[in-house]
């Protein structure tokens, strides 16, 4: 969506969330692939990942493969994970390395800065090989991460979606990053709109996470900018209850390289329309919900740390790692029950707190890109084919 939409001075059904129909319709769900998530950026993997010229990761989603990999030069280049020839896929699996990228049906062959360098039976076509490279993606890198974007529709860049919290992330040291675990993929059988509602969605904290509410108390927040939502919770000092809690509490350790007011505060941001990092002390994960479907998403994620060999770092991103786990058990039933009450006809929209400004600003983007979300109920099927305004 293009920046300007962002700055909307009056949308008149501000305070109300999206209608629940949008979150199951066929058709919306179409028009959502290709107006909001085909020109947003996605997260593929971080430089680190990718050290060495030959070096991959893909990236599936929205019936696309996008593949990055290290050229000869040392250059990071994106590319359709598709064949010029017969639309074959060319490479396998989340990453891998190669010198060449061939394709196993015709072994038509390309080097690793897309462009066609080998045709058998070469004579037998009448075309330019110079015409049939990889077809390119627009990538970017924002602090060792690396995002793709399959099309360019005037939209800011990460680092301009970044730029009001760049001083709050620079000490972190992502571009220091390395991964730490593996990619892991989770699929939910919801609407991805309602995993991006929930993980903005600063009331339920006290009534759905205890372990959240014992580590931070009432010190967790949310505010809203025009493409990233911040949210944010300080560690107390208070013992909790709860073991892993505790036990973070007590072995996290002091992070030489962060000021002090974050070295006990977890800080979370929400990029435009569907990626997270999460950012504790002792290391930042990200996450991201894809579409799948209507009513289902896959959530990918990772975790990245500093090298950090301290027993009572280890300990701690072990805690970390068993308290989320719980949040995020807590959370799939959350979204689960949100996802099969949409389904009930007499529901149609709910009324949405002052306080809860990143829902507001994304129910906001999300009418300016689709005004037919405005529409407390489906309208007629074919409604994305008609011409502007007729119903």
């Amino acid at each position: 969506m293009a920046e300007a939409a962002t700055h909307i001075a009056d949308d008149p059904d501000e305070g109300w969330s999206l209608p629940a129909w949008t979150y199951s319709d066929p058709e919306f769900f179409e028009v959502e692939v290709a107006r909001v998530i085909r020109p947003s950026w996605q997260i593929v993997c971080h430089v680190s990942d990718v050290p060495n010229p030959g070096d991959f990761h893909t990236l599936d989603y929205v019936g696309e493969s996008v593949v990055v990999v290290r050229g000869r030069d040392g250059a990071l280049n994106a590319f359709t994970n598709v064949c010029r020839h017969r639309g074959a896929r060319l490479l396998d699996g989340p990453s891998g390395c190669a010198r060449k990228l061939v394709c196993p049906y015709h072994a038509w062959t390309y080097d690793l800065d897309g462009r066609l360098t080998g045709v058998p039976m070469r004579e037998t076509y009448a075309m330019d090989m110079a015409d049939h490279g990889l077809k390119t993606v627009d990538l970017e890198i924002w602090r060792g991460f690396v995002f793709v974007r399959l099309e360019d529709d005037g939209g800011p860049s990460v680092a301009r979606m970044m730029a009001p919290y760049e001083a709050e992330v620079e000490p972190y040291r992502f571009e220091d990053l390395r991964a730490f675990g593996r990619v892991t993929l989770r699929p939910r059988v919801v609407n991805w709109k309602n995993v991006g509602d929930n993980y903005s969605d600063g009331l339920h904290i006290a009534v759905a996470h205890p372990g959240l509410k014992r580590l931070m108390g009432n010190g967790y927040g949310v505010e809203a900018s025009a493409h990233v939502d911040k949210m944010w919770g300080p560690i107390v000092d208070k013992p909790s209850a709860n073991p892993s809690e505790r036990a973070y509490q007590h072995f996290l350790p002091s992070v030489p390289h962060l000021p002090a007011d974050r070295q006990r505060l977890w800080t979370y941001f929400k990029l435009w329309p569907n990626i997270a990092f999460d950012i504790y002390p002792d290391q930042v994960d990200f996450m991201q919900w894809l579409p799948v479907s209507p009513t289902e998403c896959l959530i990918r994620e990772i975790a990245y740390a500093l090298p950090d060999d301290r027993r009572e770092m280890k300990a701690a991103r072990y805690c970390n790692w068993r308290i989320n786990r719980q949040v995020n058990a807590e959370d799939t039933l959350l979204i689960g029950r949100v996802q099969d009450g949409m389904a009930s006809k007499s529901f149609t929209v709910g009324p949405l707190s002052e306080q809860e400004v990143a829902l507001r600003n994304f129910c906001r983007k999300i009418r300016h890109a689709i005004p037919e979300a405005r529409q407390h109920r489906a309208p007629a099927p074919g409604w994305s084919r008609r011409p502007h305004g007729v119903q």
